[in-house]
């Protein structure tokens, strides 16, 4: 399991990473849009790969059975990138990342007491609360 979580942590790197380099895009590029437009394009061609290169190139045949809820993943990621773009020039890499956590754990408080999206129903403890509550102070903090 702990090779998982050091996985994830590499991905929280890459999204630090993510921000600024958009960012930069965005200004060579006159703007956040094309720039957030742009590192999807990137990421989808790299992702195709990857698929291809695997052998689940037939997935994609897939995409007309899914139910359409499923594709607003892709919607919610480009909010993500484009809010990162606005936000780490204003922010900072560390106040961004610190408010995209507690959206993140807000929304997964939600998401694990409800079991909604098909996930499993996880007990809301003091201590998953007081987790939250800690990144809130990290945000806080982040900007004094």
């Amino acid at each position: 399991m702990w090779w998982i979580v050091a996985a994830v942590v590499l991905g929280g790197t890459a999204i630090s990473l993510q921000a600024p380099i958009n960012a930069a895009l965005a200004r060579e590029l006159g703007g956040p849009v094309p720039a957030a437009a742009v590192s999807f394009g990137v990421g989808f061609v790299v992702l195709l790969l990857i698929a291809l290169f695997q052998g689940q190139g037939e997935a994609f045949l897939k995409l007309p059975q899914v139910p359409t809820w499923t594709l607003v993943g892709g919607c919610l990621g480009a909010w993500y990138v484009l809010s990162s773009v606005w936000g780490v020039s204003t922010l900072g890499v560390l106040t961004l990342v610190a408010a995209l956590t507690l959206g993140q754990m807000t929304a997964a408080l939600l998401i694990d007491a409800t079991g909604a999206l098909g996930v499993a129903v996880r007990e809301v403890t003091p201590t998953r609360i007081a987790a939250a509550v800690l990144v809130m102070a990290g945000l806080v903090l982040s900007r004094l």
